[in-house]
């Protein structure tokens, strides 16, 4: 996913300030990694990313774009342990993020729909972002 910030930016009109937030959170099969795809089908995979969110960005639906993420990093539990990852019990890994607004999570979860992950054999988690007053 290649410049997926520049896609992010949006005005604000009343319509919009209606709208709550929503977290789409990209889970992806162990094995769907860089090293597991041809650089012509690495390059087809992010083409369809930015489709995806550009399609979702010009409705005006796109907070930000969290960048791709690594498929390492560590966990704290309680206590102060930490744990080396990715885990070897663990079929999927968190690949990415999206911050969408939309009226409805039954919006935001057509939103999601046609999002690449699902069709690499992952999932699209649809999380509406609590708002405290």
């Amino acid at each position: 996913m290649s410049n997926l910030a520049d896609l992010a930016h949006y005005t604000i009109n009343d319509n919009e300030s209606k709208m709550k937030e929503f977290m789409l959170l990209f889970r992806l099969p162990q094995q769907a990694g860089e090293d597991t795809v041809s650089e012509e089908g690495m390059k087809a995979l992010s083409k369809k990313w930015e489709n995806w969110v550009g399609g979702i960005a010009a409705q005006g639906k796109v907070v930000s774009a969290g960048p791709r993420l690594e498929p390492v990093g560590k966990v704290l539990k309680n206590g102060g342990v930490v744990t080396d990852g990715p885990f070897v019990e663990v079929r999927e890994m968190l690949g990415g993020f999206l911050r969408i607004k939309a009226a409805s999570l039954d919006e935001a979860t057509t939103l999601a729909h046609g999002c690449p992950a699902i069709d690499q054999g992952g999932t699209v988690e649809v999380r509406p972002i609590m708002v405290y007053s």
